[in-house]
């Protein structure tokens, strides 16, 4: 880690950028195809590389956004759920104008990123807990606990919060803040992995060893596992739900079909 923050210092971003580039280059040459497009790069593949694992848990629940899959770009490294949010979010902008327009985006995507920092008029906030881990590509991350934002009530238009909360042992209170600093009309697009057969979310605050975390919720550092009663969840601190899966092209774009964009609004 040491190292690779003392290249970074050393060797401008930009020829850091073509170095990466060129090392790509035989893997991408390999891979091109005509079978699948990737969204946010544009890179045209034949497959895509497996990304996730295969915990048993998550596959006795279905759990939609984890897991062993082929879902990797080659190029840019997106997995299907983000290719999901930025078709969503192209979208979303084509419809909605962003004069003095604020996003809150919490452990940014960096093909996301990409796209949400050249947006006109926007003022576009990044966050995280450990926000030394999107200083190679969104430099101004702030340092920030989903359970205590340091925003003022109804400030923000637009929050991407994706596959957050379920790492947060109190969810509720992270919903409340979110809740608390979106604008009456706003929006928020709050992803999760989630069973589509499980009715009642699954989760004991009191198991705290990554084994027995792993086993239980399918990750280390996961501490429940969603069920359909995560929506209740979010109406509970007064957010409604609009569930949105009409997305075409998926098999191209590599999407899981099952999987949907869970926007809410205050």
């Amino acid at each position: 880690m040491k190292m690779e923050k003392l290249i970074r210092k050393i060797i401008p971003a930009q020829v850091l950028k073509q170095i990466r580039l060129l090392l790509q280059l035989p893997v991408l040459m390999a891979h091109k195809g005509k079978t699948y497009q990737c969204p946010v790069c544009g890179y045209k593949s034949k497959d895509w590389y497996i990304i996730g694992d295969d915990a048993d848990v998550n596959k006795k629940w279905q759990i939609i956004g984890v897991g062993l899959r082929k879902a990797g770009c080659y190029k840019c490294h997106s997995t299907n759920k983000e290719r999901l949010l930025f078709l969503y979010l192209q979208i979303f902008f084509k419809q909605n104008t962003t004069n003095n327009f604020r996003i809150l985006h919490f452990a940014p995507e960096r093909g996301i990123y990409e796209f949400l920092s050249k947006l006109p008029d926007v003022e576009y906030l990044t966050a995280d807990l450990f926000p030394e881990k999107y200083q190679y590509f969104a430099k101004k991350t702030k340092k920030i606990d989903i359970l205590n934002i340091p925003l003022d009530n109804n400030c923000t238009d637009l929050i991407i919060c994706s596959h957050i909360l379920e790492h947060i042992q109190n969810d509720i209170l992270a919903m409340s803040e979110l809740y608390r600093v979106l604008k009456p009309g706003g929006h928020a697009i709050l992803q999760v992995p989630i069973s589509p057969i499980l009715e009642k979310t699954i989760e004991d605050l009191s198991i705290t060893g990554k084994e027995e975390r792993t086993v239980t919720f399918g990750q280390f550092d996961h501490v429940r596992i969603y069920g359909q009663d995560y929506f209740n969840r979010l109406e509970s601190v007064g957010f409604k739900i609009t569930k949105i899966n009409n997305f075409e092209n998926k098999e191209l774009y590599g999407l899981n079909p099952k999987e949907s964009i869970f926007l809410v609004t205050k």
